[in-house]
């Protein structure tokens, strides 16, 4: 899972639904991405860091949080 990206999108009052959108792709689907059941791409994840314009490193951004 990405927490540190779902914090990021809760920081800025925005939901996966807008998310998604500025993505073009469906909610279902990022949430799939978001919780590790889907792949996300190095695309993907520089879009979502930049239209959270966050300053957080990709690295960190998009780091692995298993949640068991």
């Amino acid at each position: 899972m990405y927490l540190n990206v779902k914090a990021e999108i809760k920081r800025r009052n925005l939901t996966l639904e807008d998310v998604a959108q500025e993505l073009n792709i469906r909610t279902s689907t990022l949430s799939l991405k978001l919780n590790g059941k889907a792949p996300i791409t190095l695309k993907e994840a520089k879009a979502i860091k930049d239209y959270l314009n966050s300053d957080i490193p990709l690295e960190e951004l998009f780091e692995v949080t298993n949640c068991e």
